[in-house]
């Protein structure tokens, strides 16, 4: 399946904001509010696929690992819903599940350094992404995830992104037992911001 198109990508302008807000004030199912939210992130990121993981690790759960839960997939026949993959404590973990930041990766070098499926990222033409973490507190309980086909964003499509990511982030509930699993660990290196 090819990666979703927009012409060209656009800036989320109060009329797309008030748009999207209006149809998901009328939205029904989780699944109804984050395909509109979808709509909305290729207009903005243009050539893209999107997805939201969600930190679905829980106290038995090896120290120092997050487990991770597909719960949305713009390319749900490549990437389906519900498929899984453990993290470790690296700088990304640590950008986005300790310090509650968006993580913003340029070009296929920064993806190689971050991402170990990397390889398969490249096979699709991904040079880029924007992750966003869905907090509840200091709890990131999920990441709302645009990878492109640019190796840059223009900074008013990290700005739509991260708008989409508040937007969505009323569908994605917290995975019940969800427990932090980096407790007595810490991990200081600088980040791609």
């Amino acid at each position: 399946m090819p990666i979703a198109t927009a012409s060209k990508p656009m800036a989320l302008t109060n009329e797309l904001l008030n748009e999207l807000l209006d149809v998901l004030a009328e939205a029904r199912t989780a699944d109804a509010a984050l395909r509109e939210v979808d709509r909305m992130r290729s207009l903005v990121a243009g050539e893209s696929i999107f997805s939201i993981q969600q930190n679905v690790t829980t106290a038995h759960d090896p120290a120092g690992e997050i487990r991770l839960r597909r719960f949305y997939s713009s390319e749900a026949d490549r990437h389906p819903v519900g498929g899984g993959k453990r993290k470790t404590l690296t700088p990304w973990t640590e950008c986005l599940f300790l310090q509650g930041r968006v993580f913003v990766g340029e070009g296929a070098q920064t993806l190689a350094l971050h991402f170990d499926d990397f390889e398969q990222m490249h096979a699709h033409g991904l040079q880029s992404v924007i992750n966003v973490p869905l907090l509840r507190g200091d709890v990131c309980y999920a990441t709302f995830n645009v990878f492109g086909t640019r190796p840059q964003w223009q900074p008013h499509e990290v700005l739509g992104i991260r708008l989409l990511a508040l937007a969505a982030a009323r569908w994605v509930p917290a995975a019940p037992g969800l427990a932090y699993r980096f407790t007595d660990m810490s991990f200081t290196s600088p980040m791609e911001s």
